[in-house]
């Protein structure tokens, strides 16, 4: 019995200290890159500065609910495509955002001789990550 208890102490610990580690090589990771400050930046939305960190929290917090509530959903293909949606609308501006950061597709397009053409290729990135993810919801989900 006591042993069962230091067990589930110990697991409780395990995956405290787990979560915070993650949780903190993730924040490190879009504030060292500052992935969050040029997406605002990109899309002209500074007034909303305080909306995006809200956004992230919440979003952190959601996230981290569903991940271990029990919790069985039967949705209309209308819901998982809004879901699928928001899905990849955050993946596309995430990644499209770091690659800007990165400066990988500035780089990229004057070598192959398309610098004029950056904002499609990210265009093309998001798009193509909300598409993947609304194929994923709605074909491999429902």
């Amino acid at each position: 019995m006591i042993l069962e208890i230091l067990l589930n102490i110990l697991q409780v610990f395990i995956g405290f200290s787990g979560g915070i580690a993650v949780g903190a090589g993730f924040v490190a990771f879009i504030t060292v890159l500052g992935i969050i400050p040029r997406l605002i930046q990109l899309s002209k939305t500074e007034k909303y500065i305080k909306a995006y960190g809200a956004a992230v929290i919440i979003g952190m917090l959601i996230g981290a609910y569903f991940s271990f509530a029990p919790i069985s959903t039967s949705q209309s293909v209308f819901a998982l495509i809004l879901w699928g949606l928001f899905h990849g609308i955050f993946n596309g501006m995430l990644a499209a955002a770091l690659t800007e950061v990165l400066n990988v597709f500035p780089i990229l397009t004057r070598r192959i001789g398309m610098g004029s053409y950056v904002i499609l290729f990210m265009m093309a990135l998001m798009l193509g990550k909300v598409f993947g993810s609304l194929f994923q919801w709605i074909y491999f989900v429902r």
